[in-house]
């Protein structure tokens, strides 16, 4: 519970077993859960008062360490309700700390970030936003760019005073340093919503080329049914796996040839839709065969798809032309593997990874990474602003128009940190909880 009544609902469900007559800001307290209706205990518990303003939300909150299970949890929180408590909205508490000042929106956001984090990776990037490292640079950039402010609304203060050339050029170069941090951190946008979000893939090819024995290798279990009748994958199966950190799902395909029935031509129907919506596709092809017509048929169905192309059965005499790949995918990756043999697959992990991140960001703790749609589009708001700047500047204009980007410039810092962001954007933000934290 957190908010002003939190202690005196506490105080009326608390019996405390060494009859201590009030709570200790920060400790734990063992007792009892009475329901005040009936005068029952209903559960032994601990229970934690946290004065403010040293809590989560800066307000007192109180929390309740009963036993688990589904009757009890339902019963001290219909209790808790019925005293004077409400159930909180989503979002609700983060909310509350950043309305009280104890961390800025872009914090707030990080911890939607925290709860839906899917690998080691999207965590430290969330924890990083987390532990205010882009609150951080925003202050470091703005501090700079009052100053530089400041000297500008001089001048337009005091027009017989003209600013030396030198200072002049001074600005436009500190203004060019500013928009390239800034068109670093923008281009960390596309990998940085790779680990935030994963990625759909799509396991295409035509029948009995490998798709579900390579499902299984990459997933390191039975997952998919495998036998050699041409056909056996009838619908789509789907699994989430992790690839140096980012987060994959997985989808095992029918074999895309002209069906022999109606349950493989829904099959054939549904693999294509997947394909068609998946962020990325393993195009498998059997090395053991020459490519023949259905090949080539879904080479162009896949042409506007961002791909890794896999040969399999290399274990097997090969028989596919590789330099026909070749020219078919002279930029893609290509990759020879053995799904039976598991040999090649850390290779083909490998090219995966790179054709989504084009970076070494692995270690997260020296970049600055964006994986928030919000702050990149902040982000490029404030870099036009400072290139508008740059360009007035080369061209000798009113330094009035200068300063109105400036200006323009701070104000989309302070939404981007919640000093001036509209209700509507916070209900926005604090919506995507989906539980009260």
């Amino acid at each position: 519970m957190s908010g002003s009544s939190a202690e005196s609902i506490a105080k009326k469900l608390f019996k405390p077993k060494n009859d201590q007559p009030y709570f200790i800001s920060h400790h734990m307290h063992y007792g009892e859960l009475i329901d005040p209706k009936s005068g029952k205990a209903v559960d032994e518990v601990l229970m934690v008062l946290m004065k403010s303003p040293k809590t989560y939300t800066r307000e007192d909150i109180v929390e309740i360490h009963c036993h688990g299970g589904y009757f009890i949890l339902k019963k001290v929180l219909d209790i808790v309700l019925r005293e004077g408590a409400r159930m909180a909205e989503p979002g609700e508490f983060t909310k509350r700390a950043f309305l009280n000042g104890r961390i800025d929106l872009t914090q707030a956001e990080a911890v939607i970030d925290l709860i839906k984090a899917k690998t080691e990776i999207s965590l430290e990037i969330a924890n990083q936003q987390l532990r205010g490292s882009m609150y951080k640079e925003m202050s470091e950039l703005r501090s700079q760019l009052i100053e530089r402010l400041a000297l500008i609304e001089a001048h337009i203060d005091f027009p017989e005073e003209e600013m030396e050339p030198i200072v002049l050029q001074e600005l436009k170069g500190d203004l060019e340093k500013m928009v390239d941090q800034l068109e670093r951190w923008i281009a960390s946008y596309e990998e940085g919503k790779v680990f935030r979000d994963g990625i759909s893939c799509a396991i295409v090819g035509k029948t009995n080329v490998g798709k579900s024995s390579l499902l299984n290798v990459l997933l390191k279990e039975e997952r998919a049914i495998v036998t050699p009748i041409p056909g056996t994958t009838r619908d789509v199966i789907e699994e989430v796996l992790n690839i140096y950190g980012i987060p994959v799902r997985l989808m095992d395909t029918a074999g895309l040839r002209k069906p022999l029935d109606s349950i493989e031509q829904e099959g054939v129907k549904r693999a294509k839709e997947r394909m068609a919506d998946a962020d990325f596709v393993l195009l498998m092809l059997d090395g053991s065969r020459e490519i023949d017509s259905d090949d080539r048929e879904i080479f162009e169905e896949i042409r506007k798809k961002k791909r890794v192309v896999i040969v399999n059965k290399n274990d097997l005499p090969l028989k596919i032309s590789l330099e026909e790949i070749k020219n078919q995918f002279k930029d893609e990756p290509i990759v020879l593997i053995s799904a039976l043999k598991n040999e090649g697959i850390d290779h083909l992990k490998e090219a995966i990874y790179n054709s989504l991140v084009h970076r070494n960001i692995r270690n997260t703790s020296e970049h600055l990474i964006i994986s928030n749609i919000r702050h990149k589009n902040i982000l490029t708001q404030i870099k036009n602003n400072l290139f508008n700047a740059i360009k007035g500047l080369e061209e000798g204009i009113s330094m009035e128009f200068i300063a109105f980007e400036i200006h323009s410039v701070l104000d989309a810092f302070g939404e981007m940190v919640g000093e001036t962001t509209t209700e509507e954007v916070l209900n926005r933000i604090f919506e995507q909880f989906c539980i009260g934290k």
